[in-house]
């Protein structure tokens, strides 16, 4: 799973009359202190000092001296900026390591994704998408983009890292976590979703164990924006994309019958699923990628969900509002997950202020991703990212020395435009930069 983050006005509150949480309202610039920052020692972003991080350092070829360079303020941010450390992850086209930065020695995620590749599978405007959208949002509870830079090979996202693992690789490890738990894990998505919904948000049904992360204090912060989209007022949305198990069942009415398509309501019903699959071991539904959108729809009206008889009256209660196959009577929202007696005792600002104590915390000893990650980067990896530097200046120097035609005129073409339109950022500066004078010209790639 990837670690993975334009102005909109907040969407109206739900007319319910139940007390909110004292959460600041979202402003159509959500800024750093509207959604304050951990900034002590339990900072997702702050290393454990249980990690050798100087053996990966070695390994990965990173220098090893202890003198903190000095950048120009007004450098934009690049991969020299940068050790790499090791390699923790990887998707459909592009992979995961944890760096620290040169000049504050600040741990992130650097995720990085060839632009060749994702021009020739068609993903370059999902990236731009992504891109978008994280350089606009900020909350305590989802994993938060710090920096993007390309180079001639790649373009980079540089967000928080956090070492506690994903939901999935811990269901793979076996553990059985405990109800309370996974109580708070559904209250911090809860939280997250509804911030999202307030941005005109929809995740679009990527809510899943694989995109929600651990902090090192055993808190969940959702991630992988990739398919994500935003929605205006009175708009729906209608695309079929996503993980079919955790997707709502009005996107396959939609997809079949050319229904009123879908909105924030999708990600409630994903948020059920992902809950009932990490209490109980599997998901409510046997769905798999193989199954036809019209086979779903007959299993949706013709299937009950079978929840656990050792599961309280009021768990059982609100994961039938979740799972409600109509939109319209699905719990969607902070007001309507409130209003659940299941909830009654829960302190939302302490949740909002990661004050209540995780029932799982992940084992600071270690790093809870797959090792064969590093070894592929280092092993099988055809262009390593701890050998880019030396690639990159070998590449110039050869392209220099012949004529500058393209063997593939079209490929450099799209290159160029992604060259032209990625959109760099800097959190730390707040105000993105991108040169819009060829805006519309990405579509040649698509």
């Amino acid at each position: 799973a990837f670690i993975s983050l334009t102005s909109r006005s907040a969407s109206s509150a739900r007319a319910s009359g139940l007390t909110q949480p004292r959460l600041p309202a979202p402003t159509k610039h959500t800024s750093r202190s509207v959604w304050p920052r951990k900034t002590a020692e339990g900072d997702p972003r702050r290393p454990t000092s249980m990690f050798h991080w100087g053996k990966w350092k070695k390994r990965m070829g990173a220098n090893s001296s202890s003198k903190r360079p000095v950048f120009d303020e007004k450098e934009d941010v690049n991969f020299d900026h940068f050790q790499i450390l090791r390699a923790i992850g990887k998707g459909s086209f592009g992979k995961v390591c944890i760096v620290q930065k040169r000049d504050t020695e600040k741990m992130y995620a650097m995720k990085y994704m060839n632009k060749q590749q994702c021009i020739e599978r068609d993903e370059v405007r999902n990236v731009f998408r992504e891109l978008e959208i994280l350089q606009e949002i900020e909350h305590v509870f989802l994993v938060n983009l710090w920096y993007s830079f390309q180079d001639e090979e790649d373009m980079f996202m540089v967000v928080d890292l956090l070492l506690g693992g994903d939901l999935r690789y811990h269901l793979q490890q076996n553990v059985q976590f405990s109800e309370d738990a996974v109580k708070l894990y559904l209250c911090e998505m809860t939280l997250a979703l509804d911030y999202l919904q307030s941005q005109h948000i929809i995740h679009r049904y990527d809510v899943k164990p694989d995109n929600i992360l651990l902090d090192e204090q055993g808190h969940a912060h959702l991630t992988d924006f990739n398919i994500a989209t935003i929605i205006k007022d009175g708009e729906r949305a209608t695309a079929l994309a996503g993980t079919k198990p955790y997707m709502a069942p009005e996107i396959f009415q939609s997809f079949v019958s050319g229904g009123t398509g879908y909105a924030f309501e999708v990600d409630w019903w994903s948020l059920g699923v992902t809950v009932f699959e990490v209490l109980r071991g599997w998901r409510p539904y046997d769905i798999h990628a193989s199954n036809s959108v019209e086979s779903l729809i007959q299993l949706f009206s013709t299937v009950s969900v079978q929840y656990s008889p050792a599961w309280p009256k009021d768990l059982v209660a609100l994961m039938r509002k979740l799972l409600t196959v109509n939109p319209e009577h699905r719990f969607s929202g902070l007001s309507d997950m409130q209003t659940s007696p299941y909830l009654a005792d829960v302190n939302w600002d302490a949740v909002f202020e990661k004050k209540t104590e995780a029932g799982f915390v992940p084992n600071k000893g270690r790093l809870h991703c797959d090792p064969t990650f590093e070894l592929e980067e280092m092993i099988l990896e055809s262009r390593p990212l701890h050998k880019k530097k030396k690639r990159l200046a070998k590449n110039r120097s050869r392209d220099n020395s012949k004529d500058s035609q393209s063997e593939n005129d079209y490929l450099q073409e799209c290159l160029e435009v992604v060259q032209q339109e990625f959109m760099i950022f800097n959190r730390e500066r707040t105000n993105p930069y991108v040169d819009r004078e060829h805006k519309n010209s990405i579509d040649i790639c698509q």
